[in-house]
Protein backbone atom coordinates (compact mmCIF):
# COMPACT_ATOMS: atom_id res chain seq x y z
CA UNK A 1 0.00 0.00 0.00
CA UNK A 2 1.22 3.82 -1.15
CA UNK A 3 1.96 6.33 1.62
CA UNK A 4 -0.50 8.56 2.00
CA UNK A 5 -1.28 11.87 4.23
CA UNK A 6 -2.30 9.35 7.10
CA UNK A 7 0.71 7.19 7.64
CA UNK A 8 3.54 10.01 6.91
CA UNK A 9 1.65 11.79 9.60
CA UNK A 10 2.11 9.07 12.23
CA UNK A 11 5.11 7.73 10.59
CA UNK A 12 3.07 4.29 10.49
CA UNK A 13 3.29 1.17 7.64
CA UNK A 14 -0.48 1.06 7.41
CA UNK A 15 -3.38 3.95 8.01
CA UNK A 16 -5.18 1.95 10.41
CA UNK A 17 -5.39 3.25 13.82
CA UNK A 18 -7.09 1.35 16.75
CA UNK A 19 -9.63 2.94 18.90
CA UNK A 20 -8.53 3.82 22.06
CA UNK A 21 -11.23 1.60 24.18
CA UNK A 22 -12.20 1.71 27.70
CA UNK A 23 -11.03 -1.60 29.49
CA UNK A 24 -10.02 -2.82 26.16
CA UNK A 25 -6.70 -0.77 24.79
CA UNK A 26 -3.81 -1.53 27.33
CA UNK A 27 -0.15 -1.77 26.18
CA UNK A 28 -0.56 -5.29 25.12
CA UNK A 29 -3.37 -4.41 22.36
CA UNK A 30 -1.53 -0.94 21.26
CA UNK A 31 1.95 -2.69 21.01
CA UNK A 32 0.42 -5.22 19.15
CA UNK A 33 -1.19 -2.99 16.61
CA UNK A 34 1.71 -0.85 15.86
CA UNK A 35 4.12 -3.64 15.58
CA UNK A 36 2.22 -4.94 13.03
CA UNK A 37 2.10 -1.81 11.20
CA UNK A 38 -0.95 0.31 12.63
CA UNK A 39 -1.14 2.94 14.93
CA UNK A 40 -1.58 1.78 18.73
CA UNK A 41 -3.78 3.45 21.19
CA UNK A 42 -4.02 3.41 24.81
CA UNK A 43 -7.48 3.99 25.93
CA UNK A 44 -6.78 6.11 28.82
CA UNK A 45 -10.41 6.57 29.77
CA UNK A 46 -10.81 3.71 31.90
CA UNK A 47 -7.36 4.50 33.92
CA UNK A 48 -5.99 6.36 36.26
CA UNK A 49 -3.29 8.55 35.82
CA UNK A 50 -1.09 5.73 37.78
CA UNK A 51 -1.75 3.16 35.78
CA UNK A 52 -1.79 5.27 32.49
CA UNK A 53 1.73 6.16 33.15
CA UNK A 54 2.38 2.11 33.67
CA UNK A 55 1.24 1.20 30.46
CA UNK A 56 2.91 4.15 28.67
CA UNK A 57 6.32 3.05 30.10
CA UNK A 58 5.41 -1.17 29.07
CA UNK A 59 4.33 0.20 25.69
CA UNK A 60 7.76 1.86 25.00
CA UNK A 61 9.35 -1.44 25.77
CA UNK A 62 6.77 -3.69 24.23
CA UNK A 63 7.57 -1.80 20.66
CA UNK A 64 9.75 0.68 18.98
CA UNK A 65 6.92 1.79 16.53
CA UNK A 66 5.09 4.69 16.94
CA UNK A 67 1.87 4.29 19.55
CA UNK A 68 -0.37 6.87 21.12
CA UNK A 69 -3.02 7.55 24.10
CA UNK A 70 -6.73 8.56 23.32
CA UNK A 71 -7.83 10.82 25.82
CA UNK A 72 -11.42 11.47 26.49
CA UNK A 73 -11.59 15.43 27.34
CA UNK A 74 -14.44 14.67 29.64
CA UNK A 75 -12.44 12.85 32.11
CA UNK A 76 -12.00 13.65 35.52
CA UNK A 77 -8.64 13.80 35.88
CA UNK A 78 -7.68 14.94 32.21
CA UNK A 79 -5.39 17.41 33.70
CA UNK A 80 -3.01 14.97 35.45
CA UNK A 81 -3.45 12.36 32.01
CA UNK A 82 -2.28 15.53 30.20
CA UNK A 83 0.80 15.99 31.81
CA UNK A 84 1.83 12.25 31.68
CA UNK A 85 1.74 12.40 28.22
CA UNK A 86 4.10 15.20 28.26
CA UNK A 87 6.41 14.04 30.20
CA UNK A 88 6.53 10.37 29.12
CA UNK A 89 6.91 12.50 25.73
CA UNK A 90 4.40 10.12 23.99
CA UNK A 91 4.08 10.83 20.29
CA UNK A 92 0.42 11.00 19.04
CA UNK A 93 -2.51 11.98 21.52
CA UNK A 94 -6.37 11.35 20.14
CA UNK A 95 -9.12 13.54 21.87
CA UNK A 96 -12.43 13.28 22.29
CA UNK A 97 -15.74 14.25 23.99
CA UNK A 98 -14.87 17.44 24.27
CA UNK A 99 -13.57 20.78 22.63
CA UNK A 100 -10.00 20.52 20.74
CA UNK A 101 -9.30 24.16 21.63
CA UNK A 102 -8.61 23.14 25.54
CA UNK A 103 -5.30 20.97 25.17
CA UNK A 104 -4.41 21.13 21.42
CA UNK A 105 -2.38 24.22 21.51
CA UNK A 106 -0.80 22.94 25.07
CA UNK A 107 0.34 19.42 23.12
CA UNK A 108 1.52 20.72 19.94
CA UNK A 109 3.96 22.93 22.25
CA UNK A 110 5.75 19.85 23.14
CA UNK A 111 6.04 18.42 19.57
CA UNK A 112 2.71 16.03 19.98
CA UNK A 113 0.83 15.71 16.98
CA UNK A 114 -2.93 15.82 17.55
CA UNK A 115 -6.32 14.18 16.53
CA UNK A 116 -9.68 14.80 17.45
CA UNK A 117 -13.04 12.48 16.92
CA UNK A 118 -16.04 14.12 15.85
CA UNK A 119 -19.97 12.92 14.87
CA UNK A 120 -20.43 16.00 12.90
CA UNK A 121 -18.94 18.62 10.29
CA UNK A 122 -19.45 21.74 12.56
CA UNK A 123 -17.14 20.01 14.90
CA UNK A 124 -14.48 19.28 12.48
CA UNK A 125 -14.42 22.67 11.69
CA UNK A 126 -14.00 24.17 15.20
CA UNK A 127 -10.87 21.35 14.76
CA UNK A 128 -9.34 23.46 12.26
CA UNK A 129 -9.67 26.38 14.21
CA UNK A 130 -7.86 24.43 17.24
CA UNK A 131 -5.14 23.72 15.12
CA UNK A 132 -5.29 19.54 15.19
CA UNK A 133 -3.16 17.49 12.55
CA UNK A 134 -5.72 15.07 11.67
CA UNK A 135 -9.61 14.07 12.31
CA UNK A 136 -11.84 11.49 13.18
CA UNK A 137 -15.45 11.32 11.68
CA UNK A 138 -16.59 9.14 13.74
CA UNK A 139 -20.55 7.58 12.74
CA UNK A 140 -23.15 6.33 14.40
CA UNK A 141 -22.65 3.23 14.51
CA UNK A 142 -19.38 2.67 16.53
CA UNK A 143 -19.21 1.14 19.74
CA UNK A 144 -19.32 3.21 23.32
CA UNK A 145 -19.66 6.81 23.50
CA UNK A 146 -21.15 8.12 20.46
CA UNK A 147 -22.22 11.33 18.80
CA UNK A 148 -25.77 12.64 19.73
CA UNK A 149 -26.44 13.21 15.88
CA UNK A 150 -26.55 9.87 15.04
CA UNK A 151 -25.46 10.44 11.40
CA UNK A 152 -23.86 7.41 9.91
CA UNK A 153 -20.27 6.77 8.58
CA UNK A 154 -21.31 6.75 4.90
CA UNK A 155 -23.07 10.29 5.63
CA UNK A 156 -20.61 11.60 7.76
CA UNK A 157 -17.48 10.84 5.80
CA UNK A 158 -18.34 12.79 2.97
CA UNK A 159 -19.69 15.78 4.88
CA UNK A 160 -16.60 15.73 6.98
CA UNK A 161 -14.56 15.99 4.13
CA UNK A 162 -16.71 18.68 2.06
CA UNK A 163 -16.11 20.80 5.07
CA UNK A 164 -11.94 20.27 5.84
CA UNK A 165 -9.22 19.90 3.99
CA UNK A 166 -7.12 18.13 7.36
CA UNK A 167 -6.10 14.38 7.32
CA UNK A 168 -8.94 12.24 7.54
CA UNK A 169 -10.08 9.28 9.32
CA UNK A 170 -13.54 7.42 8.91
CA UNK A 171 -14.87 5.36 12.33
CA UNK A 172 -17.66 3.63 12.90
CA UNK A 173 -18.75 0.07 11.42
CA UNK A 174 -14.99 -0.63 9.89
CA UNK A 175 -13.68 -3.89 10.05
CA UNK A 176 -12.79 -5.58 7.62
CA UNK A 177 -10.72 -4.34 4.12
CA UNK A 178 -13.96 -3.95 1.86
CA UNK A 179 -15.10 -1.24 5.14
CA UNK A 180 -11.58 0.82 4.60
CA UNK A 181 -11.90 1.01 0.54
CA UNK A 182 -15.71 2.25 0.75
CA UNK A 183 -14.07 4.96 3.43
CA UNK A 184 -11.68 5.66 1.16
CA UNK A 185 -13.77 5.98 -1.84
CA UNK A 186 -15.79 8.58 0.62
CA UNK A 187 -12.90 11.02 1.19
CA UNK A 188 -11.11 8.99 4.25
CA UNK A 189 -7.14 8.66 4.00
CA UNK A 190 -7.04 6.31 7.13
CA UNK A 191 -9.56 4.00 9.50
CA UNK A 192 -9.84 4.00 13.27
CA UNK A 193 -11.21 0.45 14.00
CA UNK A 194 -12.47 -0.35 17.64
CA UNK A 195 -14.59 -3.36 17.71
CA UNK A 196 -12.56 -5.65 15.68
CA UNK A 197 -9.63 -5.12 17.51
CA UNK A 198 -11.46 -5.14 21.11
CA UNK A 199 -12.24 -9.09 20.01
CA UNK A 200 -8.56 -9.94 19.69
CA UNK A 201 -6.29 -11.90 21.79
CA UNK A 202 -4.51 -8.88 23.18
CA UNK A 203 -7.36 -6.89 23.80
CA UNK A 204 -7.87 -6.50 28.04
CA UNK A 205 -11.92 -7.00 27.58
CA UNK A 206 -12.98 -10.24 29.56
CA UNK A 207 -13.04 -13.39 27.47
CA UNK A 208 -17.11 -13.52 28.36
CA UNK A 209 -17.37 -10.32 26.93
CA UNK A 210 -15.34 -11.21 23.84
CA UNK A 211 -17.56 -14.33 23.36
CA UNK A 212 -20.97 -12.69 23.77
CA UNK A 213 -20.01 -9.79 20.87
CA UNK A 214 -18.80 -12.96 18.49
CA UNK A 215 -22.61 -14.27 19.37
CA UNK A 216 -23.92 -11.07 18.06
CA UNK A 217 -26.68 -10.94 15.21
CA UNK A 218 -27.85 -7.51 13.69
CA UNK A 219 -29.78 -5.56 15.68
CA UNK A 220 -28.78 -6.64 18.95
CA UNK A 221 -26.80 -3.06 20.14
CA UNK A 222 -28.77 -0.12 20.13
CA UNK A 223 -27.48 3.74 21.38
CA UNK A 224 -28.65 4.27 24.81
CA UNK A 225 -28.27 6.68 27.80
CA UNK A 226 -29.12 9.68 25.30
CA UNK A 227 -30.05 12.17 28.16
CA UNK A 228 -26.58 11.55 29.77
CA UNK A 229 -23.97 10.47 27.23
CA UNK A 230 -25.15 8.31 24.05
CA UNK A 231 -23.81 4.98 24.22
CA UNK A 232 -24.24 2.13 22.16
CA UNK A 233 -24.95 -1.11 24.10
CA UNK A 234 -25.41 -4.76 23.87
CA UNK A 235 -29.04 -5.03 25.11
CA UNK A 236 -29.15 -7.25 28.61
CA UNK A 237 -30.74 -6.47 31.87
CA UNK A 238 -28.82 -3.68 32.51
CA UNK A 239 -30.19 -2.16 29.03
CA UNK A 240 -33.68 -2.79 29.70
CA UNK A 241 -33.78 -1.14 33.13
CA UNK A 242 -32.26 1.95 31.59
CA UNK A 243 -34.93 1.45 28.41
CA UNK A 244 -37.70 1.16 31.19
CA UNK A 245 -36.31 4.29 32.64
CA UNK A 246 -36.02 6.14 29.40
CA UNK A 247 -39.55 4.94 28.29
CA UNK A 248 -41.27 6.89 31.31
CA UNK A 249 -39.05 9.72 30.80
CA UNK A 250 -36.72 9.29 33.74
CA UNK A 251 -34.47 12.35 34.32
CA UNK A 252 -30.91 12.45 33.56
CA UNK A 253 -30.28 12.24 37.65
CA UNK A 254 -32.29 8.92 37.72
CA UNK A 255 -30.52 7.65 34.83
CA UNK A 256 -27.10 8.19 36.25
CA UNK A 257 -27.95 7.16 39.66
CA UNK A 258 -28.82 3.57 37.58
CA UNK A 259 -25.64 3.44 36.10
CA UNK A 260 -23.89 4.30 39.15
CA UNK A 261 -19.73 3.73 39.67
CA UNK A 262 -17.99 1.15 37.41
CA UNK A 263 -20.92 -0.40 34.95
CA UNK A 264 -18.73 -0.37 32.17
CA UNK A 265 -15.94 -1.98 34.04
CA UNK A 266 -18.43 -4.73 35.34
CA UNK A 267 -19.25 -5.76 32.06
CA UNK A 268 -16.26 -4.99 29.91
CA UNK A 269 -13.12 -6.29 32.12
CA UNK A 270 -15.13 -8.26 35.16
CA UNK A 271 -17.44 -10.37 32.23
CA UNK A 272 -20.96 -9.25 34.54
CA UNK A 273 -23.12 -10.23 30.72
CA UNK A 274 -26.51 -9.26 32.82
CA UNK A 275 -25.17 -6.69 34.76
CA UNK A 276 -22.43 -4.69 33.29
CA UNK A 277 -22.64 -2.34 30.59
CA UNK A 278 -21.57 -4.03 27.83
CA UNK A 279 -20.25 -1.26 25.25
CA UNK A 280 -19.92 -2.66 21.11
CA UNK A 281 -20.14 -1.44 18.26
CA UNK A 282 -22.97 -2.85 15.21
CA UNK A 283 -20.44 -4.16 12.94
CA UNK A 284 -19.92 -7.07 15.71
CA UNK A 285 -21.90 -9.35 13.96
CA UNK A 286 -19.85 -9.56 11.41
CA UNK A 287 -16.70 -10.63 13.75
CA UNK A 288 -16.89 -14.97 13.85
CA UNK A 289 -13.38 -15.42 16.01
CA UNK A 290 -11.05 -13.63 18.13
CA UNK A 291 -7.55 -13.67 16.68
CA UNK A 292 -4.08 -11.85 17.44
CA UNK A 293 -4.21 -8.03 16.40
CA UNK A 294 -1.74 -9.02 13.54
CA UNK A 295 -4.18 -11.34 12.06
CA UNK A 296 -6.60 -8.85 11.86
CA UNK A 297 -4.06 -5.97 10.23
CA UNK A 298 -3.20 -8.56 7.54
CA UNK A 299 -6.16 -9.74 6.59
CA UNK A 300 -7.63 -6.29 6.28
CA UNK A 301 -4.64 -5.16 4.42
CA UNK A 302 -5.54 -8.04 2.28
CA UNK A 303 -8.79 -7.78 1.54
CA UNK A 304 -8.31 -3.69 0.93
CA UNK A 305 -5.85 -4.73 -1.58
CA UNK A 306 -8.16 -7.95 -3.06
CA UNK A 307 -10.90 -4.72 -3.55
CA UNK A 308 -9.15 -2.07 -4.92
CA UNK A 309 -8.18 -4.87 -7.95
CA UNK A 310 -11.04 -6.32 -8.11
CA UNK A 311 -12.71 -2.86 -8.80
CA UNK A 312 -10.03 -1.54 -10.67
CA UNK A 313 -11.60 -4.41 -13.72
CA UNK A 314 -15.29 -3.15 -12.89
CA UNK A 315 -15.84 -0.42 -15.38
CA UNK A 316 -19.28 0.37 -16.28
Amino acid sequence: MAQNRITSLFHIQYPIIQGGMAWCSGWRLASAVSNAGGLGLIGAGSMHPEIVKEHIQKCKIATNKPFGVNIPLMYPQVEEIMQIVIEEKVPIVFTSAGNPMTWTSKLKSHDIIVAHVVAGSKYAKKCVEAGVDAVVAEGFEAGGHNGREETTTFVLVPLVRKAIDLPLIAAGGIATGEGMVAAFALGAEGVQIGTRFALTTESSANEAFKKRCLALNEGETILSLKKLSPTRLIKNQFYKRVQELEDRGASPDELRQLLGYGRAKKGIFEGDLEEGELEIGQIASLITEIVPAKQVIDEIIAHYNKTVQSLYLQQF
